[in-house]
């Protein structure tokens, strides 16, 4: 219901917004908010050269390429003149993002296809988890830890293997396993779910550990850095590790306390030291590394682990052929029932992402976001807030509606301000350390079709904001 409120309130008030502004004569056309594509350049007026200055109209005669830039303070503003068959095109400031109609179609091309191929694959090899037996041991060997998080959850369930490979592939910043694994995560913890249509506390804690993404290796951020010349690209590692396990321990607690539960509990607690023994062992031994050797380890490790995973699975079943002939089916028959399902998945996510990005769309291209993120940052300055963490808000704000958005901002902060500044590198953590709420949601609950979300919502807004508190302070320490 909450989720379901929120998406109505962004699109009518995008929607009301972007037609005011053109009521009112604040914008030249609002093609851009159906047709246009992200970066493309804002028109503002359309003119006859006539009505332009000499200076600007001789020098558009001149261009070659009938081209006449005005220079702004900073590139963002230089005004564009471009004259095309006797009218001059005037444009200033590029678009935030796709306009309704491209989203729809790259929803379909850049997104459901690429996500039902990884959906498809990595639900194969989780197949022959299933056909194997090998499920049933990795819960019996995790159920006392799990048990103890999700009292709802049988001992020895499926879901408990899922929910692993899920927590796994987002420690490893493995993106295009983690979605995989978590959604069959939660179709498992559907099958024990006495109420179908609303969230049980199994799936509401899983969701909201899962946002948290306690991540050890965040590969794609390191690569952001490299390609904008940071002078140690990995630098940020330690304040997204730190940031990432606040904020899993924060959704830990949050939804522990509302849920009841035992906290005192030793294998809880044991379980909670050892992650952070591995993690304070871990970021021991790559702060000793060099950056050659630090860029190495943080390239394959993730990957290795991933090939190491799935040839464990095969090899396994290889050796479990006999219980895969018990029931009528073989290794490769077993694969190709998983992908089947796969398949089946991400035709039945498509509504709620589609249905998602197109909201974003809107949000984005109507201004109401920048208005709303500029004057969240004018309260921070008037508090003293450091401009570099000013500067950096922008992907803290937008990371839980939009991924890409938000990665847009953090390039543009680098850019902006200098790969190394305080605003790049905490952009770059603020990216790292949070998750992309709103469609998180609407695509795990979206595929059990689960329409009371209940608590779920508020909570992982409270974690995304503990994680950005966090962010803040880790990196100020740091940097």
């Amino acid at each position: 219901m909450v989720l379901s409120r929120f998406w109505l309130t962004i699109i009518i008030v995008s929607v009301v917004y972007i037609l005011g502004l053109l009521a009112t004569g604040n914008t030249y056309s609002i093609d851009y908010v159906v047709n246009g594509k992200k970066d493309d350049a804002r028109v503002i007026n359309e003119v006859y050269p006539a009505q332009l200055t000499g200076a600007i109209r001789d020098s558009l005669t001149l261009a070659a390429d009938k081209r006449y830039i005005a220079r702004g303070r900073t590139a963002k503003e230089d005004t564009t003149y471009l004259l095309e068959k006797g009218v001059v095109k005037i444009t200033n400031g590029k678009q935030a993002t796709d306009g309704i109609l491209p989203t729809c179609k790259s929803a379909i091309f850049d997104l459901l296809l690429p996500l039902i191929a990884y959906l498809s694959f990595f639900c194969g090899i989780l197949q022959l988890l299933i056909d194997s037996g090998a499920s049933e041991k990795l819960a019996k060997l995790l159920s006392p830890v799990f048990v103890k998080v999700f009292p709802e959850v049988p001992a020895r369930h499926p879901a408990i293997s899922y929910m692993t490979l899920n927590f796994a592939a987002n420690f490893l910043g493995l993106d295009s396993a983690a979605t995989p694994f978590g959604l069959k995560a939660m179709e498992s913890l559907q099958e024990i779910n006495p109420d179908k249509e609303r969230a049980s506390n199994a799936q509401i804690m899983f969701l909201c550990l899962h946002a948290a993404g306690l991540t050890l290796i965040p590969t794609s951020i390191i690569g952001y850095r490299a390609a904008q010349n940071a002078q140690n690209p990995a630098d940020v590692m330690l304040p997204c590790i730190i940031t990432s396990f606040i904020g899993t321990l924060a959704a830990l607690i949050i939804v522990g306390i509302r849920q009841r539960i035992n906290f005192k509990s030793g294998v809880l607690l044991l379980s909670l030291g050892a992650i952070g023994g591995v993690l304070t062992g871990l970021m021991f031994y790559i702060t000793r590394l060099g950056i050659a050797e630090k860029n190495h380890f943080t390239n394959n490790i993730s990957n290795v682990i991933l090939l190491v995973i799935i040839l464990a699975i095969l090899v396994y079943a290889f050796l479990k052929e006999k219980v895969f002939a018990a029931e009528g089916k073989n290794v490769f028959s077993s694969f190709v029932d998983g992908v089947s399902s796969g398949l089946k998945t991400g035709i039945t996510i498509f509504p709620y992402i589609l249905g998602m990005l197109v909201a974003i769309s809107l949000f984005r291209n109507s201004g109401v976001f920048e208005i709303i993120s500029g004057g969240i940052a004018k309260v921070f300055l008037l508090m003293g807030v450091d401009r570099g963490v000013v500067d950096a808000l922008p992907v803290a704000i937008l990371r839980p509606f939009s991924s890409s958005g938000s990665r847009g901002f953090m390039i543009d902060a680098m850019q902006t301000y200098g790969v190394d500044s305080m605003a790049g590198r905490l952009s770059s953590v603020f990216q790292c350390s949070a998750e992309t709420t709103f469609y998180v949601i609407a695509v795990y609950f979206g595929s059990v079709k689960v329409k009371n979300t209940r608590y779920t919502l508020s909570t992982m807004l409270l974690v995304d904001l503990i994680c950005v508190i966090a962010a803040i302070v880790v990196c100020s320490m740091f940097f």
